[in-house]
């Protein structure tokens, strides 16, 4: 029988591709139904500050299917790891296309939220971000008040392979 360092070792490996094949799983699942939910709300967190690189992109690919069968569906983006650095003001011209992106989903009624609490952390404040992101006062306050809402939580926290 293996070692329980060599099952931790296994699960270790595999969890980035169960985290991805989740957050596809749920899309594949909301999409099945005949009537959409209440609303989805798009939790990115993780420890990589190009992180929203991949996963705005892998975000964006969501919502286009979503919006497809569900038009009206109301979403939020909310980011509250490492990446939500590449957000500030300051990253803008070190990030051109990826604040193009964010900007076009706040154009398209899709909130784009950071977590102030981590970026208080690093002595930033609302006015370190550009007025099309949201600075919420702690991240996971905020993906907690859209599932009190009754959205569905989608989690995005590891790169595709």
């Amino acid at each position: 029988m293996p070692s329980l360092r060599y099952r931790l070792f296994i699960a270790i490996l595999l969890l980035p591709t169960v985290l991805l094949a989740d957050s596809q799983r749920a899309i594949t699942q909301i999409l099945q139904q005949n009537e959409p939910p209440v609303g989805i709300v798009f939790e990115i967190v993780t420890a990589d500050s190009e992180g929203l690189n991949w996963a705005l992109p892998l975000t964006r690919s969501y919502i286009e299917q979503l919006r497809k069968q569900f038009p009206a569906l109301p979403l939020a983006v909310v980011t509250h790891g490492q990446e939500q650095f590449a957000l500030q003001n300051g990253k803008r011209d070190e990030q051109p296309a990826l604040h193009r992106q964010v900007r076009s989903l706040t154009g398209g009624n899709i909130p784009v939220y950071v977590c102030g609490t981590y970026a208080g952390w690093r002595s930033l404040s609302d006015e370190d971000f550009p007025d099309y992101v949201n600075v919420a006062a702690a991240g996971p306050a905020q993906i907690n008040d859209y599932v009190s809402l009754g959205y569905t939580r989608i989690l995005i926290r590891q790169r595709p392979h």
